[in-house]
């Protein structure tokens, strides 16, 4: 197994390193350093799961860039003497069927999508990097097989996923906690009395591996969360427990500016860290404070269906409020929160 990354491995990882047989890095975005890195084992490579993101300031940035990294590699798997590339899984997520939501402006111009969503809706008619990725996949069949992964808010355990949800409601409580403030609720009341759904990393990673051995799964989409719905309210009991801080019922009287809070606490943070002999870590770099908004902010129900997984045989399934106990216990194993 070759794990593929522009920067070095983070330390710590949720695995043991002896899992990952060799660590490669290089930038994928450059054709000629992909080439040079990865040329030496193109032949060995079978299969191929794409995970890898670039974020820069619009989506057609974000296409033109993203649709780089993948192409590069695959050309160099794809154009080796004797390529053994058989299958490439492509992880996106619900943004497939949201739209610019990240984008005001554009955003103003969306209308509620329908939901649960499902994975034959069609297309939104606005620039997405998940659409130009799929599409560059389909353009390389039959040379080899490919699958598609719409992943839900991701939770898990990493000191480099500044888009794990977790990972960020960990450190608002850490926050708290450390400068006795009320953990409060930073959505709105239809997040919270509304029906939500979470993609669970273990089983993101069990759907991908059984799309990339399965002859039904082959050139397909397919949604991937939990299997399970709960509302933000339920969920909030249970963070409080797990993060040990008293639970604070939603008011909407009490709105406050949430990113604007946060952004203003990386101090505070390292002093968390230098405390309590944590992974060294900045606040910018392990949360995403904006884009957890953006979640609890939903004027939606943001729920996906699995029929079709279900129907291709796929059953995988995680209890999304007990898993959320399991990856703080990781994160805390790993030293990353208090």
């Amino acid at each position: 197994m070759e794990s593929l990354r522009r920067r070095p491995p983070p330390q710590p990882t949720w695995f043991p390193i002896s899992i990952v047989d060799h660590y490669m890095t290089f930038d994928a975005v450059c054709s000629d350093d992909t080439r040079a890195k990865l040329s030496p084992i193109s032949n060995e490579v079978t299969h191929v799961f794409w995970v890898a993101i670039q974020v820069r300031e619009t989506e057609e940035l974000n296409i033109t860039v993203n649709a780089a990294m993948l192409s590069n590699v695959l050309e160099v798997f794809k154009s080796a003497p004797s390529s053994r590339l058989q299958h490439v899984t492509l992880q996106t997520g619900t943004k497939h069927y949201m739209g610019p939501i990240f984008y005001p402006e554009k955003s103003k111009q969306l209308t509620a999508p329908e939901t649960p969503f499902r994975e034959d809706f069609p297309r939104l008619p606005f620039p997405n990097f998940y659409y130009a990725l799929e599409d560059l996949l389909a353009s390389h069949t039959p040379s080899f097989t490919y699958s598609v992964h719409r992943s839900s808010i991701i939770i898990g355990a990493s000191s480099r996923s500044t888009y794990n949800a977790l990972l960020t409601l960990a450190v608002y409580a850490a926050i708290c906690k450390h400068e006795g403030l009320p953990f409060r609720y930073p959505g709105t009341r239809y997040t919270w009395d509304h029906f939500c759904d979470m993609s669970d990393a273990r089983v993101l990673a069990e759907q991908q591996i059984w799309a990339a051995v399965s002859e039904k799964a082959k050139n397909q989409a397919f949604n991937c969360v939990n299997g399970d719905i709960f509302t933000w309210k339920s969920m909030w009991k249970v963070v409080c427990e797990v993060f040990e801080v008293e639970f604070v019922e939603f008011d909407e009287s009490q709105e406050f500016d949430f990113v604007g809070m946060m952004s203003e606490k990386g101090k505070v943070w390292e002093s968390i860290v230098k405390k309590h002999g944590l992974y060294e870590s900045k606040l910018e770099e392990i949360t995403c404070f904006a884009a957890l908004k953006a979640v609890l902010h939903f004027e939606f129900q943001h729920v996906c269906s699995m029929n079709k997984s279900r129907s291709f045989g796929w059953f995988g399934h995680v209890d999304t409020l007990q898993s959320i106990g399991i990856w703080v216990e990781r994160l805390r194993v790993m030293n990353i929160i208090p």
